[in-house]
């Protein structure tokens, strides 16, 4: 992939991504972060993409304004934190410490240090939530991984692995749980059946309010950029 960008003000940067799988050049704009990705088949000149990117930048531009500001983290800035606004400050001690209406992180690396701690956080309540969604089902899975995927909230995989994308530690808790009780459901039903919401509603109960958030709000969660934190 090459890093580019759309002259103007500002600057519109751009992903160039060349593919043997592609037929022309398209462009794609992430719902999650903005992110403009410029994809085009080899043999194609990456002048020529970039000619096409151009002419596109009106629309680049009109489809931008709707994606939300992102916000670097750092101290003074407020974030959710299980669906509950906190501002970081500065941690008189060593340790990272949650408390009502802020977080407390240690100055230097405070980026990496925060994202480490919303990680195993993260960790703790979907392992719970999994574990007791999992014996409800009476199917057990075979791990749980964290990652910062853009394009789904969670997976789960034909071996009982189930995935999920850190940043829902920053969603209310109840939404944490859905997305957890949804995955574990393909445990038992690897679709999206009818048969399969009658096990997410089984083992979570009603979950149109959740999953309704999250369509709504979920880009919000990726407006947060840990740009230095670990991966």
């Amino acid at each position: 992939m090459g890093e580019h960008a759309l002259p103007g003000t500002p600057p519109v940067p751009l992903t160039l991504r060349k593919s043997a799988q592609a037929r022309r050049i398209s462009l794609r704009i992430s719902q999650l972060d903005g992110r403009v990705t410029l994809t085009y088949p080899h043999g194609v000149p990456e002048s020529e993409a970039l000619n096409f990117a151009r002419t596109k930048e009106e629309w680049i531009r009109q489809h931008l304004q709707g994606q939300p500001d992102l916000a670097e983290v750092q101290l003074g800035q407020i974030i959710p934190i299980e669906g509950v606004e906190r501002r970081i400050v500065a941690a008189s001690g060593r340790r990272v410490l949650l408390q009502s209406d802020a977080i407390a992180v240690p100055t230097g690396s405070e980026t990496r240090r925060l994202a480490r701690f919303l990680k195993e956080l993260a960790r703790d309540r979907l392992t719970e939530a999994c574990d007791d969604y999992a014996a409800i089902l009476g199917r057990p899975y075979s791990s749980l991984t964290l990652r910062d995927t853009r394009s789904r909230w969670g997976s789960c995989s034909s071996h009982g692995g189930l995935m999920f994308s850190w940043r829902l530690i920053l969603a209310p808790p109840e939404v944490l749980h859905y997305v957890a009780a949804h995955e574990v459901a393909h445990l038992a039903e690897m679709n999206h059946s009818p048969a399969f919401w009658a096990q997410v509603e089984r083992i979570f109960g009603p979950y149109e309010k959740p999953r309704r958030w999250l369509r709504d709000n979920g880009a919000e969660l990726h407006r947060y950029r840990f740009d230095a934190s670990p991966s």
